[in-house]
C-alpha cells in the first residue's frame, strides 16, 4: 500500500441530506430565540440575518475563512439593538434547535459504513468538513454510527479556514501524523475536495453526489487521480490509486 492515510469529505460524500427545509429551519430559530427572551420581529430578524449571511458569505467563499453561524446571528440581533456575541449561551442554544432539522435529514450513502470499516482496517482515517457549527457534524456523525471509523477530525468551524484553502488539509494531516504525499483525499466537490486537496499535495478521489455530478466535474476543468461511480467502487480506486507513482 503506497498511502498511509485515506481522507473523506463528509456531506455530499458519505451522507445524503433528504427532505431539508432551510426556511423551516429560520422559522425555528427566530422562535429559539423568542424563548430566549428577545423581544423581535420575525421579518426584521430574518432580514438583518439574511444581510450577515451574504457579508460573511463572501468571505468564506473567496477569502476560505470560515465564519461561525452564530457570527450571523449575533450581527442581526445588534444590528436590532441588542448587546449580544456569539459566544453567549442564548445564541448557541438557538442555534442547535436551527440545526437539529438538518441533523434529522442526514443518512448514510450505500456503502459508506462498508467502506469505512473496510477502510480503516488498513490504514489509518480523516474526516475534513467545511461547516459553520462544528456540533452538527459531530453529532451527526455519532447518529449515523461513523464517528468511531475516525483517527482525526476537522471541522472548518473549529480551525478558522475552509476548503479548498490547503490550511486545513495540513491541519488534518497534522493531527494524523502523515505527509501529504502518503494520503489520499475523497470528496465530491471539484473545487472545495479536488482542488483545494490537489493543492495541498494529496492524491484524489472524486465521487458524485446529490451536489455535484460528474458533469460538474468535467465543467470545472479539474483532474482527481480518480473517479469512482459511487462509494461501492471507492476501494477499487484507492487500489488503482496505491498503485500510481509518486
Amino acid at each position: 500500500m503506497s498511502y498511509k492515510a485515506v481522507i473523506f469529505d463528509y456531506i455530499g460524500t458519505l451522507v445524503n441530506c433528504r427532505g431539508y427545509s432551510m426556511t423551516a429551519s429560520e422559522n425555528k430559530l427566530f422562535s429559539a430565540l423568542v424563548a430566549e427572551g428577545f423581544d423581535i420581529s420575525k421579518t426584521k430578524f430574518l432580514d438583518a440575518y439574511h444581510i450577515a449571511h451574504l457579508k460573511y458569505r463572501r468571505i468564506r467563499y473567496e477569502e476560505y475563512k470560515e465564519v461561525t453561524n452564530a457570527v450571523w446571528v449575533a450581527e442581526a440581533l445588534c444590528s436590532l439593538g441588542y448587546r449580544v456575541t456569539p459566544e453567549d449561551e442564548c445564541i448557541k442554544t438557538a442555534l442547535n434547535v436551527f440545526f437539529q432539522d438538518f441533523i434529522d435529514t442526514i443518512e448514510l450513502r450505500e456503502g459508506a459504513k462498508q467502506l469505512l470499516e473496510q477502510t480503516s482496517a488498513q490504514t489509518k482515517v480523516g474526516l475534513i468538513s467545511n461547516f459553520t457549527h462544528a456540533p452538527v457534524i459531530h453529532k451527526s456523525l455519532r447518529k449515523v454510527g461513523i464517528h468511531k471509523y475516525f483517527n482525526a477530525i476537522v471541522v472548518s468551524d473549529e480551525v478558522g479556514c475552509r476548503k479548498p484553502c490547503p490550511d486545513i488539509f495540513h491541519t488534518l494531516l497534522g493531527r494524523l501524523e502523515v505527509n501529504a504525499k502518503d494520503a489520499v483525499f475523497v470528496g465530491d466537490s471539484p473545487i472545495e475536495d479536488i482542488k483545494g486537496a490537489k493543492d495541498a499535495g494529496l492524491r484524489t478521489v472524486f465521487v458524485p453526489s446529490q451536489f455535484n455530478s460528474l458533469k460538474d466535474l468535467q465543467d470545472s476543468k479539474q483532474k482527481p487521480d480518480q473517479i469512482a461511480t459511487d462509494l461501492t467502487t471507492i476501494a477499487h480506486k484507492l487500489e488503482a490509486v496505491a498503485k500510481m507513482q509518486i
